[in-house]
């Protein structure tokens, strides 16, 4: 069999691997849902406790049996991307999904899309590690299972394969598209036969002419905009915050209070939140509030708008911590719920002060298209996840208006997504750049050169003659007597010394030796340290770990790694 099309044959069973991984998850979603409605035949406030039950099953099943990480999935496939030359562990291929069913059952304000894309991806991963597939295969597979994974999810394809171009940043080449959309296809496939025609949301929109309305749309885009940003900063703040939490126990216990007492306010936060945006297009947005102290409230109320911007205020609260107490989550369901509130709030605002008749459930799907794309950085996969979700293209243009408007704006604020923006400051994003990628990958402490003679600032010049022939380099790194480095000596600089044998005794290393133009970290990044090599016109830069002596970087051996690695980075 060619390589081609094993790749292909692979690529349909990790498409069906992972649209089954997708109907096991929302099914088990489904009926932990139902079983914990169960427990609460008696009535009354005692579902207020289950989420800080869900919150402290899932940090316990983290904690104690998988022993990783496994939040945050979609920047854990990034981060095995770049910097783990796309090995993800077996155990991501069913503990993402667990810790998920736990923490959304219960009642955390998370989705269920980015543990399952994590679940796809470790599915493709490690199929590409069993096959012995080089790295450029392998994160083909990483790919192909990710977009598996949303394709079952949503019953929608397209979406899949532009997650996957879009947020995993792959190549669009002809070798890299047909796999992405066997996969897609068939995790599609897989889930209508296990799941029917329905589908997450499913929403058709009424025929109405849209064109007219466009300006309302623009308008959207910058309010969906701006809602992104909130929501992106105010994430990585609050789960900051969580992370300074020194005992576990006060984490979780402050993360589920947190929960419940938002989920008493405003019941249309428990959960993934899919029913509070089914109940919004149907045109019963004014029963949100249904079940909660605000039932009283009147729909054609000011005081029913300023509720609906509370939603948008505090879901991110809700979903930051509960991942920020310890549960798994993701933030795809919680940026489509708040879309479709931001949508519904701008319409009814508009509606109930310039009596415009704006039609509700048009401006609540391109709200969503609106706040994904501004929160992921993904204008198309928004776009057409909902295009594919309403049946139809009746709304492309609002959908296209609005999402590329809040991607725009956000752009002004937030160069990068909530998944990658961590990544970026760590400088281990992967980008469309192959060149910036190649520097990404390139490991650091692999290419430092220790074969440097050490001299120390105390020795006399006789001592340090006596080192001059062991040495195969022109530079001697200069130590204290704590290893830490203070400075270099240029065996060019003291060539007309070594000569005059009345300087060997009264003449010390400290007197010739020279600061280099430039210290690198051992922490830092290869984009980092390239910009200090071409800074300082060296060839040769030492190496420091918090002021201790570690080696050299050479300029042409990172080179020649950097050659080596673009020519397998490219090869097609």
């Amino acid at each position: 069999m060619s390589e081609r099309s094993f790749i292909l044959i692979l690529s349909l069973v990790v498409g069906i691997v992972s649209g089954l991984a997708a109907v096991l998850l929302k099914n088990a979603i489904h009926h932990s849902i139902n079983m914990v409605d169960r427990l609460n035949v008696s009535g009354g406030y005692y579902y207020l406790a289950f989420p800080i039950i869900g919150i402290g099953l899932s940090y316990l099943f983290v904690k104690y049996l998988v022993k990783d990480n496994i939040s945050h999935g979609v920047t854990r496939v990034l981060y095995a991307i770049s910097k783990r030359s796309g090995k993800i562990r077996p155990h991501n291929t069913w503990t993402s999904m667990l810790g998920s069913t736990l923490t959304i059952s219960m009642g955390g304000s998370v989705g269920a899309e980015a543990p399952v894309v994590l679940t796809g991806s470790a599915i493709g991963s490690n199929l590409a590690r069993l096959f012995k597939l080089n790295y450029r295969q392998m994160i083909l597979m990483i790919g192909c299972g990710a977009a598996g994974a949303i394709a079952g999810i949503f019953k929608a394809p397209l979406t899949g394969l532009l997650f996957t171009l879009e947020i995993l940043m792959l190549d669009l080449t002809m070798a890299s598209l047909i796999p992405l959309m066997i996969s897609a296809v068939s995790a599609t496939a897989i889930a209508y036969f296990f799941m029917g025609e329905a589908v997450l949301l499913s929403f058709e929109p009424d025929k109405v002419s849209t064109v007219e309305n466009l300006g309302f749309y623009i308008i959207l885009g910058v309010f969906c905009g701006f809602i992104s940003v909130y929501f992106t900063r105010m994430t990585i703040r609050i789960e900051n915050i969580f992370k300074g939490f020194k005992k576990p126990a006060m984490k979780i216990l402050a993360g589920g209070m947190v929960l419940t007492l938002l989920v008493f306010m405003f019941p249309s936060l428990w959960g993934e939140g899919y029913t509070s945006i089914r109940t919004i297009l149907q045109g019963e947005g004014g029963t949100l509030f249904r079940f909660s102290i605000f039932e009283s409230v009147s729909p054609n109320s000011i005081w029913f708008l300023g509720l609906l911007l509370l939603i948008l205020i505090f879901k991110v609260v809700a979903m930051a911590s509960t991942n920020g107490a310890g549960g798994v989550g993701g933030i795809f369901a919680p940026s489509l719920l708040m879309g479709s509130v931001a949508g519904f709030f701008l319409v009814h605002s508009l509606n109930h002060f310039f009596t415009l008749n704006l039609p509700e459930s048009h401006f609540s799907l391109a709200g969503m298209t609106g706040v994904m794309a501004g929160v992921m950085h993904a204008p198309l996969t928004a776009i057409f996840l909902i295009a594919e979700i309403t049946g139809g293209y009746d709304l492309i243009m609002p959908l296209i208006v609005t999402a590329t408007i809040s991607y725009i704006t956000i752009m002004l604020f937030e160069p990068h997504s909530i998944y990658t923006k961590r990544l970026a400051k760590r400088g281990e994003l992967l980008t469309h750049h192959k060149d910036k990628n190649v520097l990404i990958m390139l490991d650091m402490q692999k290419l430092i050169e220790t074969e440097f003679v050490v001299v120390k600032e105390e020795w006399s010049l006789r001592d340090f003659v006596k080192e001059v022939p062991r040495s195969k380099r022109n530079i001697f790194p200069v130590i204290d007597a704590e290893n830490k480095l203070v400075g270099v000596v240029i065996m060019e600089n003291i060539r007309p010394f070594i000569f005059n044998t009345e300087m060997y005794d009264n003449t010390f290393v400290s007197e010739f030796m020279e600061s280099p133009p430039a210290y690198i970290e051992m922490e830092e990044n290869m984009e980092s340290v390239m910009k200090k090599f071409n800074k300082t016109k060296a060839w040769n830069l030492p190496v420091v770990d918090n002021g201790e002596y570690k080696g050299f970087l050479s300029k042409s051996k990172i080179f020649n790694e950097y050659r080596e690695m673009l020519l397998h980075f490219s090869e097609e």
